[in-house]
């Protein structure tokens, strides 16, 4: 059992596009799916599908691999559940001069760092990909 889901989530991405895989498994969760659309939009991920694995609703997400090279380099949780981390939209910089991005939870939903600049929202800051 994992006492941090997302740090689960994010960690796995990074592991399996290392080893070279093209797809992973994971459980679902409402929050998962939500940052898993925002890092599709991004183009950190090529596709997900909701599936039941075994009875228990599961997530299958597709990497984006280029000759073996994962999309995604590495990851940085910000807020963790001993310490969230809160930013104003005023706050928000780019992650890797704009290679990278920031992945928040805003009241308008789950938001990259660039849509929620947009739509002038803060919120807590769940981590760094790039």
């Amino acid at each position: 059992m994992s006492t941090d889901p997302i740090s689960d989530l994010i960690i796995k991405l990074k592991n399996a596009g290392n080893a070279g895989r093209n797809t992973v498994v994971i459980g679902y969760s409402q929050i998962k799916e939500s940052i898993l659309e925002v890092l599709k939009k991004e183009g950190f991920v090529k596709s997900f599908r909701k599936l039941s694995v075994k009875g228990k609703p599961s997530l299958e997400i597709s990497l984006i691999l280029d000759n073996r090279i994962p999309k995604i380099k590495d990851v940085k949780r910000v807020s963790k559940p001993s310490k969230r981390v809160y930013m104003k939209s005023s706050e928000i910089r780019l992650v890797k001069q704009g290679y990278g991005a920031l992945v928040l939870s805003t009241p308008a939903g789950v938001l990259s760092g660039r849509e929620a600049r947009k739509q002038k929202v803060g919120g807590e800051a769940l981590f760094q990909i790039w």
